[in-house]
């Protein structure tokens, strides 16, 4: 395996340890990533006294472990106010449990297959819409990274499809829909379905 390859590795790690961690501190899970995390810790630490790095890989691994850092800190942070609660009125703005970001809604949401909870506002499957899945690729890479956090934690079995197959799946179904409907866009959810997670999609012709 090549060096860019265990960084593209690295940073895919990495962001499903934020998803996982969103959906732990959104109580959507009983336990802490810890798995994940020390393989992302293996990976930060195998790299950071290398000095075969590239100046592109250095700086590409410079901007993971920046990012891992100063996101464990905050989980460091969100932990302790988990276990011994609010204890200052800053502690709240953390977003554990009563006061959740939006990733945090969106997470718990793919999770449980059911609906994020938002103050006023009536609850939906976690979704997002897709038009082009090369110009939509935040949006895909949400929808992915959901996805596995909600099959790992329901305990679904098996190798899980590569990002690349995931994408190249949802551009061929979306332009299958919008050719076949006539709408401008395809909306995608997670949801559980006889107690297995699903991908739905439907045309979204509004």
């Amino acid at each position: 395996m090549t060096v860019d390859e265990e960084l593209t590795i690295l940073d895919e790690t990495m962001r499903r340890l934020k998803v996982e961690y969103d959906v732990y501190f959104g109580g959507g899970s009983k336990k802490p990533p810890t798995d994940t995390e020390w393989r992302v810790g293996s990976l930060i630490k195998k790299f950071s006294d290398s000095g075969k790095l590239s100046f592109t890989q250095r700086f590409r691994y410079n901007a993971i472990a920046q990012k891992y850092a100063v996101m464990s800190d905050l989980w460091r942070k969100k932990m302790k106010v988990k276990e011994e609660g609010y204890n200052r009125p800053q502690d709240q703005l953390l977003g554990v449990q009563g006061m959740r970001t939006e990733e945090q809604h969106a997470a718990e949401a793919a999770l449980a297959g059911t609906a994020a909870v938002k103050p006023g506002i009536a609850k939906s499957p976690f979704s997002v819409l897709c038009s082009d899945a090369e110009k939509d690729h935040a949006s895909v890479k949400s929808l992915y990274d959901a996805m596995l956090a909600a099959k790992k934690q329901n305990g679904e079995a098996g190798a899980a499809a590569s990002f690349d197959s995931f994408k190249a799946f949802v551009k061929k179904k979306t332009d299958q829909i919008r050719k076949d409907y006539g709408c401008h866009a395809v909306e995608y959810s997670v949801e559980m379905e006889n107690g297995q997670v699903k991908l739905k999609a439907k045309a979204k012709t509004t």
